[in-house]
């Protein structure tokens, strides 16, 4: 009997090392306990292959009867569990459900958003470049406003580190791919929000496929790779970027929107920093409330430009300075000279299409 457990095991490991379904395993089991018990009723008493299974088929049929009896009723449990269940709520296009309604309303009331900015919010697709800081509370406050579906691309795991500052996760979730787990929080927060994650990083050969899909882009990166590449990207589809940054104590936010007249981030950044200029948050620190004030700006800035709403930081930049206390404005304005949205740039995307 021990000779058909080990044997069973063996399947059960093999078949989950090969990606078989749960299923499949125990039909295979299933078929090994039925060639047992056929064997011990056709071949005759002190038989070999008898005595090495066990020698009597009572064991094995109630083996297989108490298997039975837990699987038929963890299906009735199931039939149960559906008949009780609450019906997720549907997720209608363009179309607002009576809960969602309620849920808006102290959008609604607003003069400046209203019925037909929160329709616009309902209607917009935004893509969030990571799920770290920034990425954090801008998704979870986009996904509560109603924005209609939020694309995360992100290629990292949650870690212990991040708890500290990254709102999104938890604990219970380290480990695990970022854009799953934020999926999981906005889901759990608005669940007529549809959620794309995408695990993996953001690059050349598909930035401008995963663009088109999008009307605005938030970035939230501490990289300036992919900074200049989400900016390139944004100003050749002509649709806004919003873009946040953090440093130790301070912050700061602007649209970058050369389609409407503002700069793009290329004007204002024309290089990188030289290496050890500008550390990243692993290596300088960064307070933990400070990514949710910023990225909280940038889920705020994203509304407005949907809904119309207000007057977006384009051609401005807010800079936040926690330490103190302090914020400010200062005015960006379009380098003529801009490789990516000035003259120059505008000459060699002509010359591309000539």
């Amino acid at each position: 009997m021990l000779l058909v457990l080990i044997l069973a095991g063996a399947i059960w490991g093999l078949g989950a090392w090969m990606g078989a379904p749960r299923r499949q395993r125990w039909g295979m089991i299933g078929v090994l306990w039925a060639f047992v018990v056929l064997t011990h009723l056709v071949l005759p008493d002190g038989n070999g292959l008898r005595e090495a299974t066990g020698g009597e088929v009572a064991p094995w049929l109630l083996l297989g009867g108490g298997v039975a009896l837990v699987l038929a009723y963890r299906q009735v449990l199931r039939r149960l569990r559906r008949r009780v269940a609450v019906p997720e709520p549907e997720k209608p296009k363009g179309v607002f459900a009576p809960s969602e309604l309620e849920r808006y309303a102290r959008h609604i009331v607003l003069r400046e958003i209203g019925g037909p900015g929160q329709k616009a919010l309902k209607q917009a697709k935004v893509l969030v470049i990571g799920a770290g800081g920034l990425g954090s509370p801008a998704i979870l406050y986009l996904a509560a406003a109603g924005v209609g579906r939020i694309g995360v691309i992100d290629d990292d795991v949650v870690d212990a580190t991040n708890l500290q500052r990254q709102v999104i996760h938890t604990d219970a979730r380290i480990d695990m791919p970022k854009v799953q787990s934020a999926a999981q929080a906005a889901e759990a927060v608005n669940p007529y929000v549809e959620m794309r994650p995408y695990e993996r990083r953001l690059s050349e050969e598909i930035a401008a496929d995963l663009f088109a899909e999008y009307d605005l882009i938030l970035d939230g990166t501490d990289n300036f790779d992919t900074r200049y590449l989400a900016n390139r990207v944004a100003v050749a589809q002509g649709k806004p970027l919003i873009s946040g940054a953090l440093s130790q104590w301070e912050g700061q936010v602007s649209v970058f929107d050369p389609a409407q007249g503002a700069p793009c981030y290329q004007c204002i950044f024309p290089e990188a920093p030289a290496p050890g200029l500008a550390p990243s948050c692993a290596e300088a620190g960064v307070l933990g409330p400070l990514p949710g004030v910023v990225g909280s700006m940038m889920a705020v800035e994203a509304v407005k430009v949907i809904a119309q709403a207000g007057a977006p930081l384009r051609g401005e930049m807010l800079i936040y300075d926690a330490l103190y206390g302090e914020s400010r404005k200062i005015t960006l304005s379009r380098r003529a000279d801009c490789p990516v949205c000035g003259q120059r740039g505008e000459q060699h995307d002509q010359s591309a299409v000539e």
